[in-house]
């Protein structure tokens, strides 16, 4: 019986799910650290950034060694998008949470709605696609791919607000309209999916689509 080969690109994308792990760990205990010394007091805050930084990197990474190498699969299709959905519910909830925060940027709960609701209605859509025309259909957006960009720029600018806001205070300004540009890029990412969705269904019910897509 022949092995089932695994290609670095899903291999990446394996690797990048398994890291949320730590990462949630991480910023769990991002605040519970005494403020005795700067260093020791931001250092959950600091691994979590470098966790965070090394799977947004690998996000890129993976996309382009899948087309570098040809190799771009249906399982890749499904792990890469699967991969950040994870990793921004779990920072957007971790965020909005007061006990994990990132003082003083609080991330509203409307914004953890809209941005976990986009991807709940996309997982719905995918499904129900599914349930009516019993085909695979993940096709990537321009607005999805948009949207997930502006939602991991959103975290990591919260993880490193901190040091930047000393800097430059207007830092919180730019980190707050990038929150609202993610939720408004979610909508339209919704809209987006959603004429996506009815035209592959309605070519279906025409035969337009005879194979799995």
């Amino acid at each position: 019986m022949s092995k089932l080969k695994m290609s670095w690109p899903n291999r990446i994308s394996i690797m990048r799910i398994i890291l949320i792990v730590p990462f949630v760990i991480v910023m769990l205990h991002v605040n519970d650290v005494p403020d005795h010394s700067s260093m020791s007091k931001h250092m959950p805050r600091y691994i979590a950034l470098l966790i965070f930084f090394v799977m947004a990197i690998s996000d890129a990474f993976d996309g382009w060694l899948a087309r570098r190498t040809n190799s771009v699969t249906e399982l890749g299709k499904f792990l890469d998008p699967l991969a950040d959905k994870i990793l921004i519910t779990c920072s957007c909830i971790l965020l909005a949470t007061p006990s994990t925060a990132i003082d003083p940027l609080l991330l509203p709960k409307v914004i953890v709605v809209i941005v976990i609701g986009k991807d709940l209605y996309t997982v719905m859509g995918f499904m129900v696609i599914y349930f009516l025309t019993s085909k695979i259909h993940i096709v990537p957006c321009q607005e999805g791919k948009i949207s997930t960009t502006l939602q991991l720029c959103m975290v990591l600018g919260i993880l490193i607000s901190p040091e930047v806001i000393r800097i430059f205070s207007a830092f919180v300004y730019v980190i707050q309209f990038l929150w609202w540009l993610c939720a408004l890029m979610a909508v339209l990412t919704i809209i987006a999916y959603t004429r996506k969705g009815a035209k592959f269904v309605n070519e279906y019910e025409h035969g337009v689509h005879k194979v799995v897509e």
